[in-house]
């Protein structure tokens, strides 16, 4: 690998410093790679792409990429004690580290980046193999969240340079997950402000849509809410602080048993959640319920939708309508041992908001979790 940090040369007439193409994979950090790439591919329907570790060369870290449709995931391990990956997940539990943005040119991004105030985490630097090469760049973020930028137009392989292609017989039917619609960070209480100019400032984002402890509590937990959104919105940020409230909220929780700040859920889009849904509780995928009293008034509340409300009440599929259109959106109980990270499904009608009219009945729904769990 070879450091290519070379002078921005500036283009005529460009307007957006960071042009984001979309995201090209995001990266978890976990205990056990090779189960948890059975878990996505069996209960989220996703498929073998790219593996590397020690028949590849890799002595330190084994990594299983999977990919359905454009979502495509890394699940990366530690091969020793003693590492950055393990002192990670030993803090954190199994987690996002790695959100992937693919870019065209990943120096001019990390330089606009850090001639903002960015703190680095990877110079512009060359990987390759025999099928090509690709740039890859990286800056901090909140908490150990990193964001890379990855530039890919010279290379050809499977997955990145390091990665070969994973055979496997074992190729379950995918669930119609089709891209990442968002990515949810949680922070500390005051330090949403700050993120939210970081984005602004570094990476040119904007802030689209705002939510304070009014729009999202409930009798007992409250929380505060911004979006952030690059120019064309292929990219979108929440961010997520908690409020004060007389119980411990989601948020809180999260910080205690993640220790520390980072992403608290990936939502994942698809163009039929009554499919989508349905194929995930069969491969043992579990939701968050809301009560029956939820969809007596739904149709009151947004009016006529394509599908049946009796259908969306078994699925406990939640609906929630803008100026644009509406959406569907239900979301999993957390998926690791710590009550930290969970998924989103989410399938939109023209809506563009972020379902503002379920907060109460999802956060109700989380609180139920929260007793149980004896953390409320």
């Amino acid at each position: 690998m070879e450091s290519i940090l070379s002078p921005v040369k500036e283009k005529q007439g460009f307007k957006d410093f960071m042009p984001i193409l979309g995201t090209d994979y995001v990266e978890l950090y976990v205990s056990n790679s090779k189960q948890a790439a059975h878990y996505y591919k069996t209960a989220f329907g996703f498929k073998s792409l790219a593996y590397s570790g020690l028949e590849t060369g890799n002595k330190d870290v084994e990594s299983y990429a999977i990919r359905q449709d454009k979502i495509t995931l890394v699940l990366s391990s530690p091969l020793h004690s003693g590492s950055d990956i393990g002192r990670h997940i030993d803090r954190h539990g199994d987690g996002v580290k790695v959100t992937a943005l693919w870019v065209d040119d990943a120096t001019r991004s990390y330089e606009e980046a850090m001639k903002r105030g960015a703190r680095s985490f990877m110079e512009p630097t060359r990987h390759e193999d025999d099928l090509g090469w690709v740039i890859k760049s990286g800056i901090c973020t909140y908490g150990e969240v990193v964001h890379l930028f990855i530039e890919r137009k010279n290379y050809n392989g499977p997955f990145l340079p390091g990665y070969r292609k994973w055979e496997s017989n074992y190729q379950p039917t995918e669930t119609g997950l089709r891209y990442v619609d968002h990515m949810v960070g949680n922070v500390e209480m005051g330090r949403m402000n700050h993120w939210v100019k970081f984005y602004e400032e570094v990476m040119g984002f904007k802030n689209i849509l705002s939510f304070d402890d009014n729009d999202i509590s409930t009798e007992f937990t409250a929380l505060m809410s911004k979006v952030m959104s690059n120019g064309d919105g292929k990219i979108k940020f929440p961010i997520n602080e908690p409020a004060a409230g007389l119980k411990k909220s989601q948020v809180d929780e999260y910080l205690e048993f993640y220790e520390g700040e980072g992403v608290q859920h990936v939502a994942m889009a698809t163009n039929d959640i009554i499919h989508t849904v349905s194929e995930l509780r069969s491969r043992g995928v579990e939701f968050l319920e809301v009560p029956d009293t939820y969809y007596d008034a739904l149709k009151d509340r947004v009016g006529d939708i394509d599908e049946r409300i009796d259908t969306l009440r078994d699925l406990n599929i939640l609906v929630d309508r803008d100026e644009e259109g509406y959406l569907l959106q239900i979301f999993t109980k957390t998926v690791n041992p710590r009550p930290t990270m969970f998924f989103e499904i989410i399938q939109r009608k023209g809506a563009t908001s972020f379902g503002k009219g379920n907060f109460k009945a999802l956060f109700e729904a989380i609180e139920r979790e929260q007793e149980l769990r004896g953390t409320l």
